[in-house]
């Protein structure tokens, strides 16, 4: 095993293996570490809103994707009180659909891509600590199968999700902490409507998002102070939340199957930590984590990644370049996700306020502010951008 690189990214799912791939095109040495053995599935809402599909065309990695079968999802739905909302998002260069891959094709995907971008990929690969010059990353300690061994790197980028092994061990402090909102459930329906399908109630969200294979993800949030309640039933809470809020699609699920186990977490952690320190930084769910009913996760990796590489560029071996890039990458990655963050913190509150009616009443009698609805949703209209002064003015005179 080669034992210098100038990059180890630890994690090589939604976040880690863009990072190496978009690293090793630019000609570093990298080495990708994921402690799971691929195809592995993992908790997910699977969506890819239209900014993240429009990242993987940019890195051309988009028709593997699409090649797994996947179906485009080209309209969505959302349905609240008497109000029913129904459109698409705006394009973002040019694409105008979601894909909603299962994460173990997905996931494949990219650690494929960035063994092709020349990265090194090392499977059933623990990292057991990081090493340091003072107060600098140097490299990682790993396990891979029984042998234990030392990596040295410039750089080391924290992939491995919320219970981050290197946030842990380079001490990055949560800097933002909100209380968890929701606990979420879900499943995999056959013979379902092929439609990206949104319900709320107040205490309750159901979801539908199609995938491959005819299959259909049917999800359920509760509030999370219900948790150990749903947990004990969450089949038929499920099921239950469906029957309530949606019974046209209670209906619909009467005519086909349950596919799979029901996968589900109560540990919906809302948090930004610290993002970069001397010779180390997190991306994805590593460094920020929000509660998943809005479905940004896969996309928000997307972005954190294209943005480090391009503060990173060519600076990697000049610690005071590289240290300069990665704090501009803190600061720039809190800019870009701090209004998300906050609106989904509102929606996972589960309560539409007569405010919010009001003001989609008003949007659901015009496709033009649907569709800016459903962009604020996808990530393609900044949802501090949503409100125009023409839509308080429509509001003021509703």
């Amino acid at each position: 095993m080669n034992d210098t690189y100038d990059v180890v990214v630890v994690g090589a799912r939604v976040a880690g293996s863009p990072t190496a791939m978009l690293l090793a095109r630019a000609g570093y040495r990298v080495l990708l570490l994921e402690r799971a053995r691929f195809p592995r599935d993992t908790l997910s809402t699977l969506l890819i809103h239209q900014p993240g599909v429009a990242l993987l065309q940019r890195w051309n990695v988009l028709p593997d994707v699409v090649a797994t079968g996947c179906p485009p999802i080209a309209r969505a739905s959302y349905s609240v009180a008497d109000i029913h909302l129904e459109g698409c998002s705006w394009a973002v260069d040019g694409v105008r659909t979601a894909f909603a891959p299962r994460r173990h094709l997905l996931d494949a995907v990219l650690a494929r891509a960035a063994v092709a971008a020349g990265a090194e990929f090392r499977e059933d690969s623990t990292v057991l600590d990081l090493t340091f010059d003072g107060d600098r990353v140097t490299g990682v300690r790993v396990r891979t199968g029984g042998t234990e061994y030392t990596v040295r790197a410039t750089l080391v980028v924290g992939a491995d999700g919320m219970r981050s092994t290197v946030a842990a061990k380079a001490g990055a402090q949560i800097e933002v902490e909100d209380p968890k909102l929701t606990c979420a459930y879900y499943t995999y329906w056959s013979d379902l409507p092929r439609r990206f399908r949104l319900y709320e109630a107040p205490g309750s969200w159901v979801g539908t998002i199609p995938t491959h294979d005819g299959a259909t993800l049917v999800g359920a949030y509760f509030p999370q102070h219900r948790f150990k309640e749903v947990r004990a039933d969450a089949l038929g809470e499920l099921l239950g939340a469906v029957g309530a809020i949606a019974p046209e699609l209670r209906e619909q699920m009467a005519g086909g199957r349950r596919l799979e186990r029901l996968h589900g977490t109560g540990d919906q952690r809302n948090f930004f930590r610290r993002a970069s320190g001397p010779g180390w930084v997190l991306v994805g769910d590593a460094g920020h984590h929000k509660d998943s009913i809005t479905a940004r996760g896969i996309t928000d990796a997307f972005r954190q990644v294209q943005l480090l590489v391009e503060r990173v560029g060519d600076g990697l071996h000049d610690p005071r370049r590289l240290d300069d890039a990665l704090s501009a990458f803190h600061a720039q990655r809190d800019a870009m996700l701090t209004a998300d963050y906050r609106h989904t913190l509102t929606t996972a509150g589960l309560s539409a306020g007569k405010h919010q009616l009001a003001l989609l009443r008003v949007i659901a009698g015009s496709a033009e502010l649907t569709d800016r609805y459903f962009s604020a949703m996808s990530g393609a209209c900044p949802s501090d951008e949503f409100v125009t002064p023409e839509l308080l003015d429509l509001l003021a005179a509703a």
